[in-house]
């Protein structure tokens, strides 16, 4: 039997108005630990986004979330976060704000190939 390791993952959200609650999932983040696994994927879907806010600016939105893959991964482009240790990035990432990219709450799982399970969680939540 193979081992299974402890995720936690949170699901990426574009909420274009925030005073009105409505967002979109577009994205999924996972952590694990014990397989030094920090990633997230992402996808705009610019029809869903355009019927909640027409005036949103997908050019910006597109690259907060490219910010948010730099720091994931640890790329020194990401600023001082990025160069933090996997489990404060992933903490910092999943942070409550109120802005217009936003992650819902940490939940756990657990998984043999956390990229893998990733792509099913993003298929799953975001597609």
């Amino acid at each position: 039997m193979q081992e299974q390791h402890l995720f936690e993952y949170a699901v990426i959200r574009v909420v274009p108005r925030v005073e009105r609650e409505e967002f979109v999932n577009v994205g999924v983040i996972l952590f694990c630990p014990s397989k030094r696994f920090l990633e997230c994927v992402f996808e705009l879907n610019a029809p869903k986004l355009r019927a909640l806010s027409d005036g949103l600016d997908l050019d910006e939105v597109g690259a907060y979330l490219n910010a948010l893959k730099l720091i994931c991964v640890g790329k020194k482009e990401g600023g001082t976060i990025a160069a933090l240790p996997p489990a404060s990035r992933f903490r910092w990432l999943t942070a409550t704000r109120s802005t217009v990219v936003q992650s819902s709450k940490v939940h756990p799982g657990f998984c043999q190939d956390p990229d893998l399970s990733l792509s099913k969680l993003f298929n799953h939540l975001v597609k």
